[in-house]
């Protein structure tokens, strides 16, 4: 089993444990929204573009909403536990885009309930998570108006990004995804100007 297929399960387990009401760290979005994102994202190729472009964002806003509204909350995780289509490009990115993307979700169910603690993640899909974070931080990070350096524990720099006053993000690889793609429910220690701290939290992240 590839590690997206095994996040992507986990992601279905604990779905199934929250049920379709429960809150999100998606601004908004209880988990039965949440699941009709996914669904549209591999299953409606006609309305994903519209979940990295605003023009077409309101079109993809109520496909989404249809499906929540029209699919029953056991089909809706039935889909996305069976993974892509053949019909849609996931079925061949599935391991490569998927890992980030099943991950980040299955956090945004797990820090949105009370009392939420960090998994402990194999070496595996620590490497897997840590891969596209260099690239993807220089996207996901543009509109933050300091200089944000990411770097582990124990030193190593991962990313880096922007100008102005300098903010050092430490913290485990995963820590540093979520907050890359906007998450504040995270686990990181910010070192710099306390005001140039305050706008690395507060600034708009992610794609």
């Amino acid at each position: 089993m590839t590690l997206a297929k095994r996040e992507r399960a986990a992601l279905v387990e604990t779905f199934r444990a929250a049920g379709p009401d429960a809150p999100t760290l998606c601004e908004g979005w209880t988990t039965k929204d949440l699941a009709a994102h996914l669904v549209l994202r591999e299953r409606r190729l006609d309305a994903t573009p519209g979940i990295a472009f605003p023009p077409l964002s309101g079109y993809t806003a109520k496909v989404q909403d249809r499906i929540a509204a029209s699919t029953p909350w056991p089909e809706l995780i039935d889909k996305i536990a069976g993974g892509p289509p053949i019909y849609s490009p996931f079925i061949l990115l599935d391991p490569l885009v998927n890992v980030a993307e099943m991950f980040i979700h299955h956090e945004d169910v797990r820090r949105a309930q009370p009392g939420w603690e960090p998994r402990q993640l194999d070496s595996a899909m620590v490497a897997a998570l840590l891969r596209p974070l260099p690239m993807l931080s220089k996207v996901a990070l543009s509109k933050v108006p300091v200089r944000l350096v990411l770097r582990t524990a124990d030193g190593r720099t991962l990313a880096e990004s922007g100008k102005g006053p300098e903010v050092v993000l430490t913290g485990a690889p995963e820590e540093l995804l979520l907050y890359a793609f906007g998450r504040d429910e995270i686990r990181v220690e910010f070192t710099g100007d306390e005001a140039a701290v305050a706008q690395a939290k507060t600034a708009k992240r992610g794609i």
